[in-house]
């Protein structure tokens, strides 16, 4: 019978270059293709000639696409910057480990050959160089004043050494006021980056999220003073976490750690995420990507009365004060519930039009009545103390917000209701809590008039209520309309739902 055919090689695995590298102190049979590096050992033939006791070549291979870097290793003497005896070269690998964090790891393959390792050096760089998403240049804010004060540091301790290994190029502000990192993105040449980094807290990630769209709507000749389809951001934003709660890195990288966070940034891991607009009937008041009234929005509110204490110390009496005081909010919620959350974008826009055209309405809901919090979030909002989300019942880019609206209860309820969040049960399993999945939700609290007005600490002298806006305060009197937009902003991570640990593929040598 005729012999049957070899299967064709996959696209990007015929080999480009063969020859011998020293590995692990082993001499290697080395294969480069476009998709991976495959290398196994240089065994002597048997001495009695039997094949059959020969030891088997163990085969390892790394995927080119976990590549993030290829050097040439050379020893210099001290002092030494340039020149030095080549010894062969280095390629560094992203290395996927337990509970979603990755490192980095380096393999070497010596070769004292200047022409080999040279031609070799060449084609490495070249593979590298095609991966399109991959940054070669970042515009970098770093908030010094996040958490304990650590972000500056941690910047030039953890990430910038990644970052110049991979040959990213860098433009560093360290932010001086709130509202700085704004001012620069409004300003500054967006076109000679390839993305923004932002390293710190919630807070700071909001501001320079919201300072890039800012910006796109800017180029894009749009009136930002009302936003109703606002334009996608330029380039994708990255978050390294240097606050107390990272949300926005947790919900991301499903863990709060600086390294995997930059190696997702150098990798050029890109998610879409869905953004909501918070505006008055008057303005827009902020891009961002969730947002609490009441409980939520009146604790933060006091924690920023008392920035004089430490960040840790200030946030827990904030959080125990506002419990001891709990009072609900009287106010009307206007929501639009998703009519299909399985429709893309594109199609419930189709359909939306379509009822324009015939004349309907979409069906708008209203409740009223007294609120100890609302949550509106577009994105699950995982952080250490709540594992599973502030709303699992949402996804990064699945074009929906989560309401969540905690009726007016006892402290006790209240209480366990929150601590529901820390654990595996469902903290929305309580009768005086509802949950709804919307595209657009309006907020119209009722001012209190009488004796309640003046026990109102968190009302200022013009009436304005306090509102959580990713970690930021802010006060408005009027109503607040919330919209989500699908997929306006690219930021470096990965959906945390796709996230899982992935088996070594080789050993670090």
């Amino acid at each position: 019978a005729p012999l049957a055919a070899a299967p064709p090689a996959r696209a990007g695995d015929e080999p480009l270059l063969r020859g011998i590298f020293e590995i692990g102190k082993r001499s290697c049979d080395v294969v480069l293709s476009a998709r991976r590096l495959r290398w196994s050992p240089i065994l002597p033939e048997s001495p009695t000639g039997d094949s059959s006791v020969a030891l088997q070549a163990q085969e390892e291979m790394i995927e080119m696409k976990d590549v993030f870097s290829v050097k040439l290793k050379r020893r210099r003497f001290a002092g030494q910057k340039k020149g030095g005896t080549l010894l062969g070269i280095t390629i560094f690998k992203c290395l996927n480990k337990e509970e979603n964090k990755l490192t980095d790891c380096a393999i070497h393959l010596n070769n004292l050959s200047e022409d080999h390792c040279q031609s070799w050096f060449r084609h490495l760089k070249e593979i590298l160089n095609g991966f399109q998403n991959r940054p070669k240049s970042l515009k970098v804010f770093i908030n010094p004043s996040s958490h304990k004060r650590e972000a500056t540091h941690l910047y030039y301790e953890k990430v910038a050494p990644l970052f110049k290994l991979a040959d990213i190029k860098t433009d560093v502000t360290v932010t001086e006021y709130e509202g700085h990192a704004l001012s620069v993105l409004k300003e500054c040449e967006l076109q000679a980056f390839d993305g923004v980094v932002c390293v710190g807290g919630d807070g700071s990630v909001s501001e320079v999220a919201h300072g890039l769209l800012l910006r796109a709507q800017i180029d894009a000749g749009k009136d930002t003073d009302y936003v109703s389809k606002p334009v996608r951001a330029p380039v994708p934003l990255g978050v390294i976490p240097a606050g107390t709660t990272n949300i926005l890195a947790h919900t991301l990288y499903g863990i709060k750690h600086a390294v995997t966070a930059t190696l997702h940034i150098v990798m050029g891991h890109i998610q879409a995420v869905d953004v909501c607009t918070f505006s008055t009937p008057r303005k827009l008041l902020r891009f961002g990507f969730s947002a609490m009234f009441g409980f939520g929005a009146r604790t933060l509110a006091l924690a920023e009365r008392h920035r004089w204490m430490p960040s840790s110390q200030r946030k827990d009496f904030a959080f125990i004060k506002t419990l001891a005081d709990l009072k609900p909010e009287e106010c009307e919620l206007s929501f639009l519930p998703l009519q299909n959350l399985q429709e893309d974008s594109h199609e419930r826009d189709r359909k939306k039009k379509e009822r324009t055209k015939k004349g309907s309405k979409d069906q708008w809901q209203k409740i009223q009545g007294h609120f100890l919090n609302v949550s509106i979030m577009a994105i699950p909002c995982l952080c250490s103390m709540a594992p599973r989300g502030l709303a699992p019942n949402t996804r990064l880019n699945n074009g929906s917000m989560a309401l969540i609206v905690v009726q007016n209860t006892s402290r006790t309820e209240f209480i366990k209701h929150l601590k529901r969040y820390t654990s595996v049960k469902n903290q929305f399993n309580f009768p005086f809590v509802e949950t709804y999945t919307v595209q657009e939700v309006k907020v119209q609290p009722r001012l209190k008039s009488g004796p309640d007005a003046k026990a109102n600490a968190c009302l200022n002298a013009e009436g304005n209520y306090p509102w959580n806006i990713d970690g930021d305060l802010m006060k408005e009197a009027s109503e607040v309309h919330v919209r989500v937009h699908p997929q306006l902003i690219d930021l470096y991570g990965v959906n945390t739902d796709d996230l899982e640990c992935s088996q070594v593929t080789c050993k670090c040598i």
